[in-house]
């Protein structure tokens, strides 16, 4: 742990942000005043009653109706109830602009540059809107989109929640199987998919695939499609319009939109788990939970102004799009950005930042090693004056990330490490402008998160790693599964181990600055001997030799057939040319043992040419686990590149 922080706000940080003219306004509404965010977060978990109406007037929250209840059956998890009386619909507190600045910049890689302004943007949601409404979509039937990051799919899913209806998504790079094991479980009545999408410099068509999917989807009534890489005149274009109708055509003249006012419950999104494990869960999010904690997070943890222009890089099929298109709630201009990021060595989004002004720059942990690896400097390279904060997530940064980025891309910048899933929609630990950025820690836990580290005895602990819990409710809890109606799946994945108490996964640490560190996921933590290491423990020090690209560890069962211990493998994709010899292996061993303990150190390393990950770019552990054990994966849909699995297969080096 260093001794002194990366980063502290400067007085002007302190006194512009948002959350410090927030802490005055809770400070009037509790009757007393707040020395600090420690106070305030306190606060704000022991009186709910008050931190979330203080959230929505905060926040400007647009409602027909508040009602005066606040939270019903708050000693229930799940089952307690936020707003019941509360009238309001997400999409008008998305569109509560129609004036001629940006709303929304889009790139397609180095191919397309398009950009709507908040006027064009209420526009373009009123003509769709009319479209669904005159196919007969009504509230609570599902549209689904198959699409890019994309202005068009912003569009589609203000339409669909103007009215009501639920929107999910998934991005083009998945197979039919995968969009089937989706959108077969939802039945939606209208398919929303682009022809087709760029990656990498190519362009990829989806017209094959989209047939085969509504072909198989017979709730689907109307699929409409969405030109992107053919142009309307293009033969494939014309082609696509005649088969399926082109996006919008019908009602050009609608201007204006009519918003359903709608129960704070209402269900907004269905999104999936990563299905690794089989087929995916369908997890309902309402309106209102997510609105709420998005504007709670954009303006009080993330800074986000009125203005200001907001950039995550992520595909519709993670639900960091989700999180980043509610930034218009906030009156940011979202920065869209779809295809490789490694377009142009890397630099394209840092090209993106200078050109528009970037002052969000949202990416995951994997994006930040990939270019410390090719020693990119975007400090020396771009000016990226505006940006304030880099938001990273999707694995646990390790400390040498938080030096790369402050040493290599900007040093005055609030580094804000944050983590919370598809499960919540929303973080259970993230940023926060007005703290010092401590290295390798996130930097505080969310305002109205009730989150605790608990021991293998169930009891709160700090300095020890252990289970991220919460104990109280949040608005943002799913409604519950889709095709679930009792509750029973729902139950079992959140409320098993600990009755009555969230428990979310993620083996963690709650350090002495009250920030956390994340070990890894607990279901992929290691018990060498009985004991438990988190394999991020172990990525941070192997991923910092130079000659490895990226790692993937498990437990595997030794003596094979032995299910009362493990040892630890080590896999290991190495720089192109590079073998690893008994040089590297001693290497990465000493490095291990010096920096973590004799028990982290594997029994075994092992080179393999690539590593599978999720189509959001997370490793599959408990996949490659089951593969070494000869046990069967059950989703391969799920995985970008499940060919990679075969890698780990009847491995000799595993056999003794």
């Amino acid at each position: 742990m260093s001794e002194q922080p990366l980063w502290q706000p400067s007085p002007e940080r302190l006194a512009g942000a948002p959350i410090t003219a927030f802490m005055k306004e809770a400070g009037k509404r509790a009757g007393r005043s707040f020395a600090g965010y420690g106070e305030l977060y306190q606060w704000s978990i022991d009186q709910p009653g008050q931190f979330w109406p203080a959230v929505w007037d905060f926040c400007q929250v647009i409602a027909s109706a508040q009602g005066e209840r606040v939270l019903v059956d708050g000693d229930k998890m799940p089952g307690a109830k936020w707003f019941p009386e509360a009238r309001l619909n997400f999409a008008q507190n998305l569109l509560r602009r129609r004036d001629d600045t940006d709303a929304l910049v889009f790139w397609g890689e180095d191919r397309v540059k398009r950009r709507l302004s908040h006027g064009e943007l209420y526009r373009a949601v009123a003509q769709l809107a009319a479209a669904l409404r005159a196919q007969g979509v009504k509230p609570g039937d599902r549209v689904a989109a198959y699409m890019p990051n994309m202005p068009e799919t912003v569009i589609a899913m203000l339409a669909a929640a103007s009215i009501g209806a639920i929107f999910s998504s998934s991005s083009p790079d998945f197979g039919v199987q995968g969009v089937l094991d989706r959108f077969g479980q939802i039945e939606p009545k209208v398919l929303i998919a682009a022809d087709g999408y760029y990656y990498n410099g190519k362009t990829l068509d989806s017209l094959e695939k989209i047939r085969d999917i509504a072909a198989k989807l017979p709730s689907v009534e109307r699929v409409v499609i969405v030109p992107y890489v053919y142009a309307r005149h293009d033969l494939k274009g014309i082609r696509a319009a005649q088969m399926y109708g082109d996006f919008m055509a019908p009602h050009g003249h609608e201007t204006e939109i009519h918003f359903n006012q709608l129960p704070f419950a209402h269900p907004l999104y269905i999104m999936y788990s990563s299905g690794t494990t089989g087929v995916p869960k369908c997890i309902v999010h309402s309106a209102g939970g997510s609105l709420l904690q998005h504007l709670k997070e954009h303006r009080l943890h993330a800074d986000v102004r009125p203005g200001d222009r907001l950039f995550y890089f992520t595909t519709c099929g993670w639900m960091m799009w989700n999180w980043l298109v509610s930034g218009l709630a906030s009156e940011a201009t979202l920065l869209l950005y779809d295809g490789s990021p490694f377009i142009g060595r890397g630099s394209i989004l840092f090209d993106y930042a200078d050109a528009e002004g970037m002052t969000h720059f949202g990416t995951s942990a994997k994006f930040i090693d990939a270019i410390a690896k090719v020693e990119l400097e975007p400090a020396k390279s771009h000016k990226l004056d505006k940006l304030r904060a880099v938001l990273s997530t999707g694995s646990p940064l390790v400390p040498e990330g938080f030096d790369y980025v402050y040493q290599k891309v900007k040093r005055d910048v609030c580094l804000s490490s944050i983590s919370g899933g598809t499960d919540i929609l929303s973080c259970f630990v993230l940023g926060c402008p007005i703290l010092p950025v401590w290295r390798g820690e996130i930097q505080c836990r969310g305002l109205g998160m009730a989150v605790e580290v608990w021991n293998d005895e169930g009891k709160p602990v700090r300095g020890e790693k252990g289970e991220l819990v919460c104990t109280r409710p949040f608005p943002s809890m799913p409604i519950g599964f889709w095709n679930d109606p009792d509750g029973t799946k729902y139950r079992a994945a959140y409320f098993e181990k600990y009755p009555n108490v969230w428990c979310h996964g993620d083996y963690v640490e709650l350090t002495g600055h009250d920030g956390m560190i994340i070990y890894g996921r607990s279901d992929a933590t290691l018990n060498p001997g009985g004991v438990r290491i988190g394999t991020a423990e172990i990525y941070r020090q192997v991923e910092k030799l130079p000659e490895v690209v990226e790692s993937l560890v498990i437990g595997q069962n030794w003596p094979p057939g032995d299910m009362s211990d493990v040892r630890v493998v080590l896999f290991v994709r190495l720089r192109e040319g590079m073998v690893l010899d008994d040089a590297l292996i001693a290497r990465i061993k000493q490095t291990i043992r010096d920096n973590t303990t004799p028990r982290h150190v594997p029994a075994k390393i092992v080179q393999v040419a690539d590593i599978p990950r999720t189509k959001s770019g997370k490793i599959v552990e408990l996949a490659v686990r089951n593969v070494v054990h000869g046990e069967p994966v059950k989703n391969l849909e799920a995985l970008a590149n499940p060919e990679a699995l075969e890698h780990f297969r009847d491995r000799p080096e595993l056999k003794s």
